[in-house]
């Protein structure tokens, strides 16, 4: 399908953007990558009178590495996290889970930004944020704040941010320890039914720290404090394992579409779950 008439701006500046949205008000919408909403828009599912491009925006598609934290601007796209062999190094989790996000084509205009607010309790970085305690930094008419990931998201669809503020970058404190992301889903290109991100540090052979975040299993990303503490002090043994899994199964609520039944999920849920779990401890 065809969208309905609109109007397309591609400022230079975030006073450019703002003068926009203040202009128009809830009639103007940004746009990142624009692989959520150009859909939307085509199905007529969203009616955006005024579309706001961001790609010419300046500072928005660094990189920046420093010693305990690295600060990746929201216009950064998946095919940059892949490319980047720099911010590999230190924070390798992003390429694992980027390299799983859709297809090349989406790669290369997906951003990082975009798939972070969007709010698509589907998409791959929301979890990961909260898994690796990220940042988002979010600018407004008023200024500038910080939203800690596990804060974020309120509903699907439904974020923290404010409708006149951007998310501009994303900080992430650096991580020493194991860690993986396992997908599962049904073909190539396709949301997960069930995805884990997972890092973990060991200490004397016991697990001195985990934390656990999984995607698509509710109507936000679900971090679980309780499936990360089930690993702490222990070996990751047989039951140390099972009780991480039942933390996660009691904080998730999955409901049956296309990817399956409720039981189908939580099935998924364990096995991916165990999966990345193991495999994280065996890169610590």
């Amino acid at each position: 399908m065809i969208p309905a008439a609109f109007e397309y701006y591609r400022p230079q500046d975030m006073a450019g953007v703002f003068a926009i949205l203040q202009e128009h008000g809830d009639d103007a919408r940004v746009m990142a990558g624009g692989h959520s909403l150009i859909p939307m828009m085509k199905l007529r599912m969203a009616d955006v009178p005024h579309l706001i491009d961001l790609q010419d925006v300046g500072g928005m598609s660094d990189v920046t590495i420093v010693s305990h934290e690295v600060r990746i601007g929201a216009m950064v796209t998946q095919a940059d996290i892949i490319d980047n062999t720099e911010l590999t190094a230190v924070v390798p989790i992003l390429r694992e889970a980027a390299l799983q996000i859709a297809d090349p084509q989406v790669r290369y205009m997906g951003t990082v930004g975009g798939n972070i607010a969007n709010g698509d309790p589907g998409n791959d970085m929301p979890g990961l944020m909260q898994c690796m305690d990220a940042t988002f930094t979010l600018v407004g008419p008023n200024g500038e704040r910080g939203v800690q990931a596990r804060d974020f998201y309120e509903a699907a669809y439904i974020t923290a941010r404010e409708d006149d503020e951007i998310l501009t970058a994303v900080t992430i404190p650096l991580h020493s320890g194991g860690y993986a992301y396992e997908k599962q889903k049904r073909k190539i290109g396709d949301y997960a039914t069930a995805a884990a991100a997972v890092q973990i540090t060991k200490d004397n052979g016991s697990c001195a720290s985990a934390a656990i975040a999984m995607t698509n299993l509710s109507d936000t990303p679900v971090y679980s404090e309780a499936a990360g503490v089930a690993l702490v002090g222990g070996t990751l043994d047989d039951t140390s394992l099972k009780a991480s899994v039942a933390a996660m199964l009691n904080d998730i609520d999955p409901t049956e579409d296309n990817r399956g039944p409720i039981a189908f999920k939580k099935h998924v849920t364990g096995v991916i779950l165990r999966r990345a779990i193991e495999r994280a401890w065996s890169r610590t």
